[in-house]
């Protein structure tokens, strides 16, 4: 989308198609899914990135130890959540909270993957993966394709009026490239969405509904806290109050989120683009942001020390 974006914003076209497909789950051949992830982490200076995170789990007293039956993505992850805990108090159960939603979120998304209801303690009793995530906090490996037709205002504004009333504008798009950070420092996460607000001439108080990368449900809560929807550290107990609960101040992840509705990695952008979509168009059924105008959708991919290679918020609203 980035790119359709910037093709149509630079005059170079005026109708791009963002398409996405991914393909990870491969149930005779398991190698064939740990090659894929592999391959979105430095393979090239292995021993220099495996010290980065000793070095990072002997500062939250958490061993580092990644299996072959789960990715390092979730080890990172779980050392992120384990300093956010010690730092923060931010809670196991917190976490659970966040997945416990979005599980349920996914209920009425036709689209999901997994569509069934998990209480927080459901959430907590799962198996374990890597402390403090268990496997409702993890999202799964998952097929998908998503795709987005973009326009230019001058050529929407000859398109049937059917047409024009069903569209969605792209208000504002920000990017940037992660790096090598403290555990203390925020993320790229945070530097995409100031340039998207800026761009959109909006801030956080102006969302009405978001989608974001939770890869496990930590990362909904951290990223709460990096787009500017609560302060700091305050992450968990936003998401455990109910604030991003359809119905709450900020309904996050409606589509069920990656946990739930599944991370087709090189779909999953797209994917989040798409529910953004229904529910500006007042389309999302028993999912519906009630009078949803502004939404936002965060979005990354790879990984660079505790951050993704790069990462895009996008903002949209229905004029």
């Amino acid at each position: 989308l980035s790119g359709a974006f910037k093709e149509i914003s630079g005059g170079h076209a005026d109708v791009c198609l963002a398409m996405g497909v991914e393909k990870t789950f491969y149930p005779d051949a398991p190698q064939l899914s740990a090659a894929l992830y592999n391959g979105g982490i430095d393979q090239y200076d292995v021993e220099a990135r495996d010290a980065f995170y000793q070095d990072a789990a002997r500062a939250v007293d958490q061993p580092f130890a990644p299996s072959s039956d789960r990715t390092i993505f979730m080890d990172t992850y779980a050392l992120q959540a384990n300093w956010h805990m010690k730092r923060y108090r931010t809670t196991q159960r917190q976490i659970a909270a966040s997945a416990a939603k979005n599980h349920s979120h996914a209920v009425s998304n036709p689209k999901a993957q997994y569509r069934f209801a998990m209480s927080v303690d459901e959430v907590l009793a799962d198996r374990p993966v890597t402390f403090p995530l268990t496997r409702a906090m993890c999202s799964p490996l998952s097929d998908g394709a998503a795709a987005a037709l973009v326009v230019s205002a001058q050529r929407l504004a000859g398109l049937p009026a059917r047409i024009r009333e069903r569209a969605v504008r792209i208000a504002g798009m920000g990017l940037s490239g992660g790096r090598l950070r403290r555990l203390d420092e925020p993320g790229l996460s945070r530097v995409a969405a100031r340039k998207a607000y800026a761009q959109a001439g909006l801030g956080p108080v102006d969302v009405h509904v978001a989608e974001v990368h939770d890869a496990t449900s930590f990362c909904e809560i951290y990223q709460a806290e990096m787009l500017g929807f609560c302060a700091d550290g305050k992450g968990g107990e936003f998401v455990e109050s109910g604030a991003a609960s359809l119905g709450g101040e900020l309904p996050t992840n409606t589509s069920g989120g990656l946990v739930s509705k599944g991370h087709p990695v090189g779909a999953t952008g797209l994917s989040m683009i798409y529910e953004l979509t229904q529910q500006l168009r007042g389309e999302a059924g028993e999912r519906q942001v009630q009078s949803a105008r502004v939404a936002l959708a965060e979005n990354g991919g790879g990984v660079i020390g505790f951050d993704e290679a790069a990462c895009v918020v996008t903002i949209l609203t229905k004029d």
